[in-house]
């Protein structure tokens, strides 16, 4: 018999599948889990905290170069410092407001201190009453209540690099003394508050302005003689560049000798 040619040998591979756990895409699933758990327990966080840390940290996704500069300001002894500008004005306020209900003094008065976050930055208005309140009727230095309030303003402003402008108001009740006029007045009222905040806290360089404009710029021009139209107002500008408009360039009264009253 003729011999039976050899049988070519066949090898048959078989494609092995890899087994799940040497894969990745449960990294990925599980990265994209973890992401969101934090994302949760941060919303968690901030629901909580205080609303001081709520602004500022708004205040930085809206204007982050807005808060490249820190001062030594701190929100509730907590070591948080901030810059006050355009975009957390309100923050200043905030805290100044809740400053003043600390105290009982200043709670009975905060109808006649009012704050108001202009094109000028944080304007503070000290006002008067018929019974006086911050300054005796016709005197150019403050009561011991003007003098406290004006050197617990003097301790937060002081912290920060914001300049200071001060403006001195008066009603149109004509003042009786051929010599002293409401100009003298309001800016002499104007430079005693800039004396004692800067003896409590403001530096020197940081009184941008001291204006005086006796009954020019009257609270209620329908209500010339009312008291509330006496003022001390002090503005804290905002940081430079910030400001929607230039603060007018209004000339300075220059004060005179004090009276003898």
């Amino acid at each position: 018999m003729p011999a039976t040619p050899p049988q070519p040998i066949i090898i048959i591979k078989k494609k092995g599948h890899a087994h799940g756990h040497h894969g990745g895409a449960w990294k990925v699933a599980y990265a994209d889990f973890v992401t969101a758990m934090m994302a949760l327990f941060i919303v968690l966080w901030l629901m909580n905290a205080s609303q001081e840390v709520q602004h500022a940290i708004a205040g930085y996704f809206r204007d982050p170069k807005g808060f490249g500069q820190q001062t030594g300001s701190s929100m509730g002894g907590t070591g948080e410092s901030l810059t006050i500008t355009k975009s957390n004005m309100n923050l200043l306020k905030n805290k100044l407001e809740q400053q003043m209900k600390q105290s009982p003094q200043f709670e009975k008065l905060k109808e006649y201190v009012q704050m108001t976050v202009t094109g000028e930055g944080l304007r503070i208005e000290m006002l008067e009453s018929e019974k006086g309140r911050f300054f005796e009727n016709g005197e150019p230095l403050p009561t011991e209540t003007g003098k406290a309030l004006l050197i617990l303003l003097a301790h937060e402003v002081g912290k920060m690099p914001n300049a200071l402008l001060i403006e001195g108001h008066t009603d149109s009740t004509p003042y009786d003394n051929a010599r002293y006029s409401n100009w003298e007045l309001s800016a002499d009222r104007a430079n005693a508050a800039r004396r004692i905040m800067q003896e409590n806290g403001v530096r020197a360089n940081q009184i941008a302005q001291v204006r005086g404009f006796a009954d020019q710029q009257l609270r209620l021009p329908d209500k010339p003689e009312d008291p509330s139209n006496r003022r001390i107002s002090i503005i804290v500008e905002y940081m430079r560049g910030q400001a929607s408009a230039p603060p007018p360039a209004t000339p300075v009264a220059k004060p005179a000798e004090a009276h003898a009253h």
